[in-house]
C-alpha cells in the first residue's frame, strides 16, 4: 500500500513511496511543457472574473494537462485519492474535478501563503476539498522552494515521484526557489460542499 495504513482523521497526508518512477515523472513534465504556457494568476481561474495576475503574491509559469492526454495518469491518481481519502480525510462524493496543473517555479519563483478552496462559497459544487502535489523534478535539480502547510516551519520535503494530499482549506505556500526550476503536477479534487 501506498499510503500509511491505519485509519484515522487526518487533513495532511504524504506518500510514504512514490506515485510515480522518474521515467513517468520525465513523461508528466514533457507533457506538461507541450502545452501553452501560461503565467499563474491568483484567484479563480485564469479568464474569469476575480483571477489577478500579482506578483507579489504568486510566481511561477503552469499549463493544462488534458484528460485525453494522459488519461492513465488520472486513473492513478484518482484511484490513490479515493484510498487516501477513505483512510483519512472522510469526505462525501470526491471525484477529479479539474484538469491537473503543471507547475514551474524557476528561480526565484513562489507561491505566497493562500488555501485552495473559495472561503467565500462564491461558485457552485463541486467544491474543492483535497489538494496535491506531486514532485517532478529531482530533488538535486533545485533549492528552496519548500512547501510550507499551516504555519511557517511545517514543511513538507516530499521526493521526486512522492505526493503530499491536503484538505484544501489548509493554508499553505510555496517558499522562493534559490537555485534551479521546481516542477511538480498539482490537481484538485471535489464534491459536495463541505458540512
Amino acid at each position: 500500500m501506498i499510503l500509511t495504513e491505519p485509519r484515522w482523521k487526518s487533513y495532511i497526508v504524504e506518500t510514504t513511496t512514490p506515485i510515480f518512477t522518474p521515467e513517468q515523472c520525465q513523461m508528466i513534465i514533457n507533457a506538461g511543457r507541450s502545452e501553452p504556457k501560461q503565467k499563474a494568476y491568483v484567484g479563480n481561474k485564469q479568464g474569469i472574473k476575480g483571477a489577478t495576475l500579482d506578483t507579489k503574491t504568486r510566481t511561477s509559469h503552469i499549463s493544462w494537462i488534458p484528460f485525453k492526454k494522459m488519461s492513465d495518469m488520472y486513473k492513478d491518481i484518482e484511484k490513490i485519492m479515493k484510498t487516501t481519502n477513505g483512510n483519512h480525510f472522510g469526505f462525501d462524493g470526491m471525484q477529479i474535478t479539474e484538469m491537473a496543473q503543471y507547475t514551474e517555479y524557476p528561480e526565484g519563483g513562489f507561491y505566497e501563503w493562500h488555501v485552495d478552496n473559495d472561503v467565500n462559497c462564491q461558485h457552485e459544487p463541486p467544491v474543492r476539498k483535497i489538494s496535491m502535489t506531486c514532485l517532478l523534478s529531482p530533488n538535486n535539480e533545485f533549492e528552496g522552494g519548500d512547501l510550507e502547510l499551516m504555519t511557517e516551519g511545517k514543511i513538507a520535503k516530499i521526493k521526486q515521484g512522492h505526493a503530499i494530499f491536503f484538505a484544501s482549506f489548509i493554508r499553505h505556500r510555496v517558499k522562493p526557489v534559490i537555485r534551479g526550476n521546481r516542477k511538480s503536477l498539482v490537481m484538485w479534487f471535489g464534491g459536495t460542499p463541505l458540512k
